[in-house]
């Protein structure tokens, strides 16, 4: 069984990690970073399709914005609770706003339609998507290479293939549960202050 998943993470994983990073991605990132150290893949590889699907998420939502603003999936986006905090920080600091939405777990989505309704040129937006796309990747991919290298001092070079899946998705869930968990505790928090 181990056999099977360790073979579909090397043929599919790349994929997920594009998929992944297309949307929040935060533990997909880290989680290629892990496999990358692990040899399942190749390292630039690894961090090259995370860039390129952290870069695309957020261009096909700006434009989703720009061009598309009268679209229900838009529409339901202006209604969620952090909209119009985001629509008063673009407004005010719209470079530094492109460049951290991304860092603001839960966020991401909201936050790149926004710049996408805010009057933020096409070619600045995608010079500050592309720099913070690089930074991202290289921060959360180089926290799993490092993941890895540390499971490997704690658990020894030895450490089989599949024990090296297992310890990769036990991490990637903890790391989801508390980013989703803290996510939530905020919007509460924001609901009942707002």
């Amino acid at each position: 069984m181990t056999d099977t998943i360790h073979l579909l993470v090397a043929k599919y994983g790349l994929l997920a990690i594009f998929v992944g990073c297309l949307a929040e991605g935060e533990s997909v990132v880290i989680l290629g970073g892990f496999f990358a150290h692990q040899r399942v893949f190749v390292p630039w590889q690894a961090f090259a399709v995370a860039f390129s699907g952290a870069f695309i998420g957020d261009a096909a939502l700006f434009f989703l914005g720009r061009r598309f603003s009268s679209h229900a999936f838009v529409e339901r986006m202006r209604q969620k609770p952090g909209f119009s905090h985001a629509h008063r920080l673009v407004n005010a600091y719209p470079n530094s706003f492109v460049f951290f939405n991304r860092y603001a777990y839960g966020m991401r989505t909201v936050a790149a339609i926004t710049a996408g309704l805010s009057g933020i040129s096409i070619p600045r937006f995608l010079v500050l998507n592309a720099l913070s796309a690089l930074v991202w990747v290289t921060l959360f991919g180089s926290l799993g290479y490092v993941g890895g290298m540390g499971a490997e001092k704690l658990l020894g070079e030895a450490l089989a293939e599949h024990q090296r899946l297992i310890v990769a998705l036990v991490a990637a869930v903890a790391i989801t549960a508390t980013a989703w968990y803290a996510a939530h505790h905020f919007f509460r928090k924001g609901k009942k202050n707002g």
